[in-house]
Parts: C-alpha cells; sequence; structure tokens
C-alpha cells in the first residue's frame, strides 16, 4: 500500500474511533488549530503504524459506540486522556 493510501486510511481510523468515543475531532481542532493540528497528526502516523488496522476496521463496522478504544489500538492513552477531560 502506498504511503497516501495508509494515511488516508489511518486518517479514517482515527477519526472513525474518535466518534465512537464520543469525541469532537473537530470541534477540539478548531478551539487551538495550531496545538492540536500537530497532535492529530501524531495520532495517525502512529495508527500508520498499526499492526492491526484490519481488525480496527472491523470494530469500527460493527460498532457505531464503543466506551473506550481498544487495548491494542497505539492511541488508546490519547484518546483515554481526551474522554476523561
Amino acid at each position: 500500500m502506498g504511503l497516501v493510501k495508509k494515511l488516508e486510511q489511518s486518517s479514517d481510523l482515527v477519526n472513525g474511533m474518535a466518534d465512537r468515543l464520543g469525541i469532537d475531532m473537530g470541534e477540539i481542532i478548531a478551539r487551538d488549530p495550531e496545538h492540536e493540528g500537530p497532535k492529530l497528526m501524531r495520532a495517525i502516523m502512529r495508527c500508520s503504524q498499526c499492526d492491526d488496522q484490519a481488525g480496527c476496521t472491523q470494530l469500527q463496522a460493527d460498532q457505531d459506540h464503543l466506551d473506550a478504544a481498544p487495548t491494542y489500538c497505539r492511541n488508546k492513552d490519547v484518546f483515554d486522556r481526551i474522554s476523561q477531560g
């Protein structure tokens, strides 16, 4: 898979996970784009290095809502921190 396609897929997964956790990434970035935009890019990069994107894709296809990110998620700590707010 090419780099651009991989990053696109990872962006979709990060945003999809955020949606399922009730996190509005657009609102977070709009509040402080210079600080939060790079955080989102780091989350996408971490996701792009995940060995189980297929599992995450399936999880998101099966679930409209999640209480927490799965333990294998490379961004679990980030999502947990945002959720706790």
